[in-house]
């Protein structure tokens, strides 16, 4: 546990500052992420190197399939999340403590290394946005032995942390939930924040790759997905956009899978914006 950056003090409260939330917290209180507390007076960031996952798995899983295709990736991941999506396939790790290693960014700036055809470290499963401190002292141990820094993010995250962040990134896929703020709202979130990480990962010449799981009553409106569509063309119509069939999962465990042919349909309905369309889950 090391101290957090990204806060404010207001009197006896600290204000956390790296997300939309903006948390603020008593003495010993936790913000909504799980990860920030405030300690005695200091925000420290509790998920710094606590890891529940780590495993060695092909790019295109993140999904990435236009970054260093054929490549596997080392995939790292704590606990917390800014987000409360109802779907959440990892809620056992985002919306709960859970049992944790400590691996330090030496230890798995050495793991990644020693992994043959490895181009370098993931940070996924939970939001890895919501430990940047872990995040930058690994990507500076990893750039130094020229390997890479992805991110599998949900992009909520405020905009002068956000430019802190991307310069040590090489790659990202953003999860795009939906394409109205209601709906955002419905999950705890900002569109805005979320679009607003999408635009300036582009413009600092970050490689970005975009999901938009589709979930029955969320994101599976053609309208929506066009507009979506048209939006992300608007910065590139490079952008690869990987349209993906949601499962039953956590409090929706009861919903029936996204129809096939829905994937399928909406997909079709981006190809006519974007140039790079996949779908997944299918």
């Amino acid at each position: 546990m090391i101290a957090a950056r990204f806060q404010a003090r207001e009197g006896e409260k600290l204000r956390c500052l790296l997300c939309p939330h903006r948390c603020l917290l008593l003495h010993g209180a936790l913000g909504r992420c799980l990860a920030r507390r405030n300690h005695r007076g200091t925000l420290m960031a509790e998920s710094y190197g606590q890891l529940t996952a780590l495993a060695l798995d092909p790019v295109e899983k993140k999904p990435l399939f236009h970054f260093h295709p054929g490549s596997l990736v080392l995939s790292a991941g704590s606990y917390g999340c800014n987000l409360s999506c109802a779907f959440c396939q990892n809620h056992n790790i985002s919306r709960e403590r859970a049992d944790t290693r400590f691996v330090s960014p030496q230890e798995l700036a050495a793991l990644s290394g020693k992994a043959g055809n490895n181009i370098g470290v993931a940070f996924t499963y939970n939001e890895p946005l919501i430990a940047p401190e872990y995040l930058l002292d690994c990507a500076d141990l990893l750039h130094e032995q020229n390997q890479k820094v992805v991110l599998v993010t949900n992009g909520m995250i405020r905009p002068a942390p956000l430019e802190e962040v991307l310069p040590a990134v090489d790659a990202l896929n953003v999860d795009l939930k939906c394409f109205s703020q209601e709906g955002y709202r419905k999950l705890g979130g900002e569109l805005e924040t979320v679009k607003h990480t999408i635009r300036r990962s582009v413009e600092v010449g970050c490689h970005l790759e975009v999901t938009c799981l589709i979930v029955p009553g969320l994101s599976d409106d053609p309208a929506q997905l066009e507009e979506m569509a048209a939006w992300l063309a608007g910065i590139s119509p490079a952008i690869p956009f990987h349209v993906s069939r949601f499962f039953p999962r956590y409090q929706m465990a009861d919903s029936p899978p996204t129809p096939v042919e829905t994937v399928y349909a909406l997909a079709d309905v981006a190809r006519a914006y974007l140039r790079n369309v996949h779908t997944g889950n299918c």
